[in-house]
């Protein structure tokens, strides 16, 4: 008996030895065969050959359903890009993942045997497999002939399209692959959101609320989509399109195999390229799409044209009209624009060049790749049906002919967009429309004269009764902005609505107060919003809030604050935001508490994200804005940290390559302003890059630049981090709440580059682009110089203070001087 126990004893033990080694082999393997698991229970895990990718059992965020998923391994923060069992979650750790003969991959419940997710297989093979491949592609393949990959996770995304993937349609299997955003960041499941690849007439790529389009590129022309003005050759990756009878498609490989690069559809339908940065340890967005307002589909009905420098965004094509005139001016685009002239086919139609725009949705039209443009105009200008053609293929010259035959749709003005040729009656075409040109080029002349003459007389008129006469034209003019001319076309809510919004205005609901008023919180139709109300004695007056109206109306990105609408009723006036769940930076950042939620990635962030939205108003958007007024007050923090800037009052628009100018009126917060603005009345977008630099130090070190003291010395922040910086000590500029020794790299050269924003000289300042590669690149930085005012000295001034309710909150005065010359 003893001996038999022995024996037992031995044979479990050699059954629990090789129990264990296969799991240890499952856990370090790539691949699992038909003798093989990967069980959630004894977390099961397969890494991909050169440790790039893992999969595995995972539970989203707060969630606690357990999925089968695909992640990148070296990264920290677990980043999902595929998900096997989205819409059916299971509750436990009951999973066990196995693929079974002939060739299908299952997900079972190992407590009830039930199948929670397989893999849809079309062919079969005798001795299966599935493997994780670098790429981060599962496939299921032929274990004697891995070449045969009878299914594979590619074919199948989730909200991530990655390198190697084919987004388009098989046209022999019928099978198109196409992402769908998830509902959120803690629940995987198919969300409402589409991206595709649409090879219905001619291909382009296509985002969808369930079936609703929400947005169209425009057609792939051999260089990138025709109205995807980011989507540009770079050092990243390459990409392209296939089209031919068997499939077409879209792709992109990286040049680099160490980058990690990805595109997500996001929750709100939003597309995002993001590229790892190993500096940062964080996903950095390359680009993003819908850009504005004018990538919604048909935005501007047919024959509109959609342009972000002008406003409104809609106009008609040159020699169009609106086809509902009075609805166009309502704001209400959606019956788009005719031909002034309508086409008489027989009489000699002819087709008029357009330059510089995005190419009309393709859905229905026709293409020759074959023939050239002369042979397409040459071929179907006789074919009355055909309202337009185009270039197919602009990537060595022009070559192919695109040719459409209906409405025309979907078009946006870009300034390196695409020539297409319009079907348009004769007589718009040569001479017999000189009567017509005189009368378009002579009465805007005669307009022009009569409204100056107005506007003199107006002038006049009020310089004769400057109190009560300005008061009544500024208040005519706000509403006017809002309403009459589609200056910004913004909801006006009336006067009692906002009452009730905010409960009357009432003191708990008052967010703070600034040199425009107070600002107060309210809900209005279930939404969380902010009222910024124009105090009666306000320092800003409607100068100001109209500037604010109208500037940040114009302005749309990511880290600026999103204006709902306004309230212009008698001597009230409000601007109406989106809510910031964590307020302004200065409520947080100079609170000895609150400041530590503050981390340094996160603070990193906020720098990145100021960064970008200065890039964006000096640079990147169709105006050019100085802010003027940039300080941790003027940054507003959302619900996830993400900086945005606001209060646009004191905001100056540039026009052409203006990119700066002279004040009399000097407005501001010193410990923000620069130099040559405070003293001599220049300001420029490098006065916004001083105000910047002094952002970043204060975001640094936890500490008010106005009023820093020191027992020591009586510089102020700057100096102070100035002469830390030249004895090789600036990390002792650093917040002593912060745990920033694996980042100690990232905060040296963020110091670094914030010395060289407030240097003394602003031509030596970098310009905010350059900021932004500096921040997010590992190069070589040049050598500041001696910053502006650090030696903390006073400048001869006469000050009108307007507080904020901020205890103690120096920096976040507002101040007007006036240069008494």
């Amino acid at each position: 008996m003893n001996m038999i126990s022995s024996s037992s004893t031995t044979k479990c033990g050699l059954c629990l030895f090789l129990l264990t080694t296969f799991f240890i082999s499952a856990r370090t393997s790539d691949t699992i065969n038909t003798s093989q698991i990967l069980s959630d229970n004894s977390n099961d895990i397969l890494i991909s050959s050169t440790g790039a990718f893992a999969l595995g059992f995972y539970s989203p965020g707060n969630s606690k359903n357990r999925y089968v998923g695909i992640w990148y391994n070296d990264i920290k923060d677990k980043t999902v890009v595929w998900v096997a069992n989205r819409d059916h979650p299971l509750t436990d750790r009951s999973g066990v993942l196995r693929v079974i003969e002939p060739g299908r991959l299952l997900l079972l419940n190992s407590a009830t045997s039930a199948t929670i997710w397989s893999a849809n297989i079309s062919s079969t093979v005798q001795a299966p497999l599935a493997r994780l491949l670098d790429s981060g592609n599962l496939v299921v393949a032929d274990e004697n002939d891995e070449s045969n990959i009878i299914w594979q996770s590619f074919d199948y995304p989730t909200d991530t399209f990655l390198p190697g993937m084919k987004l388009g349609k098989n046209f022999v299997s019928g099978h198109q692959v196409y992402l769908s955003s998830s509902k959120n960041n803690d629940d995987p499941t198919t969300g409402y959101f589409t991206y595709q690849f649409d090879p219905t007439g001619y291909p382009q790529s296509v985002i969808k609320n369930g079936a609703s389009v929400l947005s169209k590129s425009g057609p792939w022309n051999g260089v990138g989509f025709s109205g995807s003005q980011n989507l540009v050759k770079n050092t990243l990756y390459s990409f392209g399109v296939i089209i031919n009878e068997n499939e077409a498609y879209y792709y992109y490989q990286v040049l680099n195999d160490a980058v990690y690069t990805r595109l997500v559809l996001g929750e709100i339908g939003v597309g995002q390229r993001l590229t790892w940065s190993n500096q940062t340890q964080s996903w950095k967005p390359y680009l993003a799409f819908p850009m504005d307002n004018c990538d919604s589909y048909k935005v501007c009905g047919a024959h509109g044209i959609c342009s972000t420098r002008t406003w409104p965004d809609c106009s008609c094509l040159d020699k169009f009209i609106p086809t509902d005139p009075q609805g166009w001016n309502a704001g209400n685009f959606s019956n788009g624009c005719i031909r002034r002239t309508t086409l008489n086919c027989e009489d000699g139609d002819g087709f008029l060049k357009y330059s510089g725009v995005k190419l009309p949705d393709t859905e229905g039209s026709w293409y020759n790749a074959s023939m050239n443009l002369e042979e397409c105009k040459v071929t179907y200008a006789e074919n009355c049906s055909c309202t337009a053609y185009a270039s197919l293929n602009i990537s060595n010259g022009e070559s192919g002919c695109l040719l459409w035959f209906g409405e025309l749709v979907n078009m946006r003005e870009i300034a390196f967009g695409q020539h297409i040729h319009i079907r348009m009656a004769k007589s718009e075409l040569g001479s017999g429309s000189r009567k017509r040109e005189i009368i378009i080029v002579t009465l805007p002349v005669v307009i022009g004269i009569v409204l100056l003459g107005l506007g003199l007389f107006l002038f006049y008129h009020v310089r004769k009764n400057p109190k009560h006469q300005q008061q009544e034209t500024d208040t005519d003019n706000l509403r006017d902005s809002g309403e009459t001319h589609g200056e910004q076309k913004i909801p006006m809510f009336e006067l009692s609505t906002m009452f009730n919004a905010t409960n009357g205005f009432s003191a708990d609901n008052k967010l703070g107060e600034g040199g425009f008023g107070p600002v107060f919180k309210g809900l209005l139709e279930g939404q969380e919003i902010a009222v910024k109300r124009l105090s009666t004695t306000s320092f800003q007056g409607a100068h100001e809030f109209k500037n604010e109206l109208i500037c940040i109306a114009k302005l749309q990105h990511r880290n600026l604050v999103k204006l709902l609408g306004c309230c212009i009723q008698g001597e009230e006036r409000m601007l109406v935001y989106e809510y910031m769940t964590n307020k302004s930076l200065d409520l947080i950042l100079f609170d000895q508490v609150k400041r530590r939620i503050l981390d340094w990635p996160r603070r990193f962030d906020i720098i990145n994200g100021i960064a970008r939205g200065l890039t964006y108003l000096h640079q990147d958007s169709r105006l050019r804005v100085i802010h003027r007024d940039l300080k941790a007050s003027n940054i507003v923090l959302d619900s996830d940290m993400v900086p945005k800037i606001s209060d646009f009052g004191l905001a100056r628009i540039c026009g052409g390559n203006e990119t700066g100018a002279k004040t009399s009126r000097v407005v501001g917060t010193y410990g923000y302003m620069s130099p040559e603005y405070a003293v001599d009345g220049l300001f420029s977008v490098k006065s916004d890059v001083f105000s910047f630099g002094v952002l970043v130090l204060e975001i640094i070190s936890g500490k008010r630049n106005r009023g820093f003291t020191l027992e020591n010395h009586r510089h102020n922040l700057l100096g102070h981090a100035w002469m830390l910086y030249k004895e090789e000590r600036s990390l002792e500029v650093v917040d002593s709440c912060l745990e920033y020794s694996s980042y100690s790299s990232q905060v040296m050269r963020s110091i670094h580059v914030g010395l060289l924003c407030v240097q003394e000289e602003m031509e030596e300042r970098p310009n905010m682009s350059s900021v932004v590669v500096m921040l997010n690149n590992d190069g070589v930085l040049p050598q500041p110089k001696q910053p502006g005012f650090f030696t903390g000295r006073d400048v001869i001034r006469s000050e009108t203070w307007h507080s904020s309710n901020t205890a103690g909150s120096a920096n976040a005065m507002t101040i007007s001087l006036l240069e008494a010359r």
